[in-house]
Protein backbone atom coordinates (compact mmCIF):
# COMPACT_ATOMS: atom_id res chain seq x y z
CA UNK A 1 0.00 0.00 0.00
CA UNK A 2 0.93 3.46 -0.81
CA UNK A 3 1.56 5.41 2.38
CA UNK A 4 1.93 9.09 0.90
CA UNK A 5 -0.91 7.92 -1.44
CA UNK A 6 -3.65 7.04 1.51
CA UNK A 7 -2.84 11.03 2.99
CA UNK A 8 -5.93 12.79 1.81
CA UNK A 9 -5.22 16.35 0.09
CA UNK A 10 -6.55 19.37 2.40
CA UNK A 11 -8.04 22.34 -0.12
CA UNK A 12 -6.95 25.94 0.99
CA UNK A 13 -10.55 28.24 1.43
CA UNK A 14 -9.40 30.17 -1.57
CA UNK A 15 -8.34 27.21 -3.96
CA UNK A 16 -10.84 25.57 -6.54
CA UNK A 17 -10.97 22.35 -7.70
CA UNK A 18 -12.79 20.48 -10.26
CA UNK A 19 -12.59 17.32 -12.46
CA UNK A 20 -13.03 17.45 -15.91
CA UNK A 21 -12.63 14.53 -18.62
CA UNK A 22 -9.05 13.77 -17.63
CA UNK A 23 -7.92 16.37 -16.70
CA UNK A 24 -8.08 17.84 -13.09
CA UNK A 25 -8.04 21.64 -12.84
CA UNK A 26 -6.64 23.90 -10.33
CA UNK A 27 -7.61 27.59 -9.68
CA UNK A 28 -6.26 29.67 -6.94
CA UNK A 29 -4.90 33.06 -6.35
CA UNK A 30 -1.83 32.69 -8.01
CA UNK A 31 -3.04 31.37 -11.24
CA UNK A 32 -4.86 27.99 -13.07
CA UNK A 33 -3.17 24.86 -13.47
CA UNK A 34 -3.91 22.10 -14.82
CA UNK A 35 -2.92 18.28 -14.30
CA UNK A 36 -3.66 15.31 -16.44
CA UNK A 37 -5.77 12.45 -14.28
CA UNK A 38 -5.48 8.78 -15.40
CA UNK A 39 -9.48 7.82 -14.82
CA UNK A 40 -9.07 4.92 -16.35
CA UNK A 41 -7.17 3.26 -13.21
CA UNK A 42 -7.73 6.13 -10.38
CA UNK A 43 -10.94 7.30 -8.62
CA UNK A 44 -10.97 10.72 -7.46
CA UNK A 45 -13.54 12.13 -4.60
CA UNK A 46 -13.40 16.00 -3.96
CA UNK A 47 -15.60 15.99 -0.11
CA UNK A 48 -17.19 19.23 0.21
CA UNK A 49 -14.70 20.88 -2.02
CA UNK A 50 -12.57 20.86 1.34
CA UNK A 51 -10.31 17.31 0.62
CA UNK A 52 -9.58 15.16 -2.32
CA UNK A 53 -9.22 11.61 -2.12
CA UNK A 54 -7.53 9.08 -4.72
CA UNK A 55 -8.01 5.44 -4.82
CA UNK A 56 -7.12 2.78 -7.20
CA UNK A 57 -9.37 1.18 -9.03
CA UNK A 58 -7.66 -2.54 -8.31
CA UNK A 59 -4.91 -2.73 -6.23
CA UNK A 60 -1.87 -4.06 -8.64
CA UNK A 61 2.15 -3.46 -8.47
CA UNK A 62 1.55 -1.17 -11.25
CA UNK A 63 -0.76 0.96 -9.52
CA UNK A 64 0.67 0.84 -6.31
CA UNK A 65 3.66 3.03 -7.86
CA UNK A 66 1.16 5.18 -9.16
CA UNK A 67 -0.98 6.17 -6.92
CA UNK A 68 2.12 8.07 -4.36
CA UNK A 69 3.00 9.83 -7.76
CA UNK A 70 -0.26 10.85 -8.90
CA UNK A 71 -1.26 12.29 -4.84
CA UNK A 72 1.93 14.26 -5.00
CA UNK A 73 1.10 15.43 -8.45
CA UNK A 74 -1.98 17.01 -7.54
CA UNK A 75 -1.17 17.99 -4.28
CA UNK A 76 1.51 20.53 -5.57
CA UNK A 77 -0.64 21.73 -8.26
CA UNK A 78 -2.70 22.94 -5.05
CA UNK A 79 -0.12 24.02 -3.19
CA UNK A 80 1.41 26.15 -6.16
CA UNK A 81 -2.24 27.39 -6.52
CA UNK A 82 -2.18 28.45 -3.02
CA UNK A 83 0.97 30.03 -2.16
CA UNK A 84 3.09 29.35 -5.08
CA UNK A 85 6.87 27.82 -5.56
CA UNK A 86 9.89 29.99 -5.03
CA UNK A 87 13.86 29.37 -5.44
CA UNK A 88 16.41 31.58 -4.28
CA UNK A 89 19.92 31.57 -6.08
CA UNK A 90 23.16 33.37 -5.00
CA UNK A 91 26.31 34.48 -7.13
CA UNK A 92 28.95 34.30 -5.59
CA UNK A 93 32.53 35.87 -7.20
CA UNK A 94 34.16 38.37 -8.06
CA UNK A 95 32.10 40.59 -10.81
CA UNK A 96 29.67 38.35 -10.95
CA UNK A 97 25.94 40.09 -11.14
CA UNK A 98 22.66 40.00 -12.72
CA UNK A 99 20.19 42.20 -14.64
CA UNK A 100 16.81 41.69 -15.89
CA UNK A 101 16.23 43.51 -19.52
CA UNK A 102 12.56 42.87 -20.49
CA UNK A 103 11.90 39.20 -20.47
CA UNK A 104 15.75 38.01 -20.80
CA UNK A 105 18.25 37.47 -17.43
CA UNK A 106 21.28 39.01 -18.37
CA UNK A 107 24.50 37.06 -16.54
CA UNK A 108 27.54 38.47 -16.19
CA UNK A 109 29.53 35.23 -14.87
CA UNK A 110 33.24 35.45 -15.90
CA UNK A 111 32.88 34.77 -19.14
CA UNK A 112 34.40 36.96 -21.95
CA UNK A 113 30.78 37.53 -23.07
CA UNK A 114 27.07 37.96 -20.92
CA UNK A 115 24.98 35.44 -21.30
CA UNK A 116 21.14 36.26 -22.02
CA UNK A 117 18.88 33.56 -20.35
CA UNK A 118 15.34 33.28 -21.81
CA UNK A 119 12.54 33.79 -18.84
CA UNK A 120 9.41 31.42 -19.73
CA UNK A 121 6.57 32.66 -19.53
CA UNK A 122 5.16 31.16 -16.45
CA UNK A 123 8.05 32.22 -14.24
CA UNK A 124 8.74 35.28 -12.56
CA UNK A 125 11.94 36.63 -11.78
CA UNK A 126 13.23 39.36 -10.21
CA UNK A 127 17.29 40.39 -9.06
CA UNK A 128 17.07 41.74 -5.75
CA UNK A 129 20.70 42.70 -5.31
CA UNK A 130 23.26 41.94 -8.01
CA UNK A 131 23.72 38.76 -6.95
CA UNK A 132 20.75 37.51 -5.50
CA UNK A 133 17.90 36.17 -8.36
CA UNK A 134 14.34 35.05 -6.83
CA UNK A 135 12.45 32.38 -9.23
CA UNK A 136 9.08 32.34 -8.42
CA UNK A 137 6.04 30.66 -10.06
CA UNK A 138 2.88 28.22 -9.72
CA UNK A 139 4.49 24.89 -11.05
CA UNK A 140 6.65 23.15 -8.67
CA UNK A 141 8.60 21.57 -11.35
CA UNK A 142 9.22 24.44 -14.07
CA UNK A 143 10.40 26.60 -10.93
CA UNK A 144 13.17 23.64 -10.12
CA UNK A 145 14.44 23.08 -13.73
CA UNK A 146 14.76 26.84 -14.38
CA UNK A 147 16.98 27.41 -11.19
CA UNK A 148 19.06 24.44 -12.54
CA UNK A 149 18.94 25.32 -16.10
CA UNK A 150 20.41 28.85 -14.33
CA UNK A 151 22.75 26.90 -12.17
CA UNK A 152 24.15 24.84 -14.77
CA UNK A 153 25.87 27.94 -16.71
CA UNK A 154 28.20 28.15 -13.78
CA UNK A 155 28.15 25.46 -11.16
CA UNK A 156 29.67 26.29 -8.43
CA UNK A 157 33.64 25.25 -7.89
CA UNK A 158 34.97 23.52 -4.72
CA UNK A 159 38.04 25.48 -4.33
CA UNK A 160 36.93 29.05 -3.50
CA UNK A 161 33.09 28.16 -4.11
CA UNK A 162 32.74 30.89 -7.25
CA UNK A 163 29.95 30.20 -9.35
CA UNK A 164 25.64 29.99 -9.01
CA UNK A 165 24.33 28.41 -5.65
CA UNK A 166 21.06 28.20 -3.99
CA UNK A 167 20.49 29.94 -0.70
CA UNK A 168 21.28 27.72 2.06
CA UNK A 169 23.47 25.13 -0.26
CA UNK A 170 26.94 23.68 1.08
CA UNK A 171 29.14 23.68 -0.78
CA UNK A 172 31.88 20.63 -0.51
CA UNK A 173 35.11 22.73 -0.61
CA UNK A 174 38.82 21.62 -1.39
CA UNK A 175 42.23 22.42 0.33
CA UNK A 176 44.58 24.20 -2.39
CA UNK A 177 47.83 22.98 -3.29
CA UNK A 178 50.68 22.78 -0.80
CA UNK A 179 54.29 23.67 -1.26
Amino acid sequence: MSKIGKINITIPDKVKVALIGNNFNVEGPFGKKTVPFDVENFNLEILDGKEVKIKPKKLDQNSKRLWGMKRSLINNAIQGAHTGYEKTLELVGVGYRASLKGDILNLQLGFSHDINFDIPKSIKITVEKQTTIKISGIDKQEVGMTASKIKSLRPPEPYKGKGIKEKGQYILRKEGKKK
